[in-house]
């Protein structure tokens, strides 16, 4: 039987695995790891109807202003992202994903999906529900340390 530490041991190593794979996937690509963060976010943010903005971008990945800029030109440049002005707000700038940046985000995660859906496929669906549970409460516990973690470097 798994005990709790086996299971936070597996979890980091997890995350050191996919950091790893994040970093090799972007040098084939050449690709910096905070551009495919940005387009994981705005993935993300697509998926769930939201509007990405500079703003968004720059408080989800913790940068500063001129470095969100550096990114957001890197990712125009590359033909990864378009930039238009807001129809209610012409100060506002939004960012759509292009599907030069679709395609490249495929490509990169495809072979992770795979071997990871494999895996998937060992497993009856009561038992996918019961690990589906888990990954959202451990996803949400990590949200909370971090948010801690920021609020004690605030208190300091």
């Amino acid at each position: 039987m798994a005990t709790k530490d086996e299971l936070l041991v597996l979890l980091r190593q997890f995350t050191i695995e996919t950091d790893r794979y994040v970093e090799a996937a972007s040098e084939r690509d050449s690709l910096y790891r905070t551009d495919l963060q940005a387009l994981g976010i705005m993935m993300g943010a697509a998926s769930a109807g939201l509007t990405v903005t500079p703003g968004l971008l720059r408080e989800e990945l913790n940068l500063s202003s001129p470095a969100t800029t550096a990114l957001v030109d890197r990712l125009d440049s590359a033909g990864h992202v378009t930039r238009r002005r807001s129809d209610v707000d012409r100060r506002q700038v939004h960012l759509e994903m292009t599907e030069k940046a679709r395609a490249t985000g495929a490509m990169l995660f495809a072979p992770l999906a795979r071997h990871i859906s494999g895996v998937f496929d060992q497993y009856s669906d009561e038992q996918l529900a019961l690990l589906l549970d888990m990954m959202r409460k451990v996803t949400d516990a990590t949200v909370a340390a971090k948010n801690e973690a920021r609020d004690d470097v605030g208190a300091s």
